[in-house]
């Protein structure tokens, strides 16, 4: 069965202000609903967590802060992206001057990329992440004044776009989901949402 066939009479629904997220659940050709939040969470978390720990902590507490509005037929998601270099995490910038930063940061060295997704249902929840390996080739501060200048990279982790400018003439390699630097690891996605609904039908089936 296919997951637009396990969705059927229940109702999808992102939880994401970002367009890039958006995009990339629509690949998988299931109809979703978009809830914005303009009064979402702050992106705080305890100091004991580890770099790979933050993105999933950040989208289960996305998750729990909208928990009034399920019903019995909605399957939130929620998700959170940080850049991790050298044990500092990366969020976004508050200003140009702090992207440039970022940037020089990652210039001509490897880092890590982890997003961290939650699945919320009235039933249950399920969390998971997904780390993807990038290395960046060295750039110029010309380069870099040039990318933020003109796609002002403030909502991004690590205040760069993968799929921009700055990612086609600086990103060498990659290892690991391409989508999951962009901020959704669709297929790791789609997985959890076909075991989470096939579970969820069998235990309908057998009661």
């Amino acid at each position: 069965m296919l997951l637009h066939q396990l969705l059927q009479g229940k109702r999808l629904v992102l939880a994401s202000n970002s367009p890039r997220r958006q995009q990339l659940l629509a690949g998988l050709d299931t109809p979703f609903e978009v809830w914005t939040n303009p009064n979402s969470p702050p992106e705080v978390y305890p100091s004991t967590l580890g770099p790979e720990e933050i993105a999933p902590y950040l989208a289960q507490q996305k998750a729990n802060h909208l928990l009034h509005r399920l019903t019995p037929e909605v399957v939130l998601l929620t998700s959170d992206t940080v850049v991790c270099s050298d044990g500092q995490v990366l969020g976004k910038p508050a200003s140009a001057h702090e992207a440039q930063q970022m940037l020089r940061l990652l210039a001509g060295r490897a880092h890590t990329v982890v997003t961290g997704v939650t699945i919320t249902t009235t039933q249950r929840q399920s969390c998971f992440s997904s780390a993807t390996q990038v290395r960046f080739a060295p750039l110029s501060d010309e380069q870099i004044a040039y990318y933020v200048e003109r796609y002002s990279p403030l909502d991004k982790a690590g205040a760069y776009g993968i799929q921009e400018w700055i990612g086609y003439v600086g990103i060498e390699r990659i290892e690991g989901s391409y989508y999951n630097v962009m901020g959704l690891p669709v297929q790791r996605l789609h997985d959890e949402l076909m075991r989470l609904l096939t579970s969820s039908e069998n235990n309908i089936s057998t009661t």
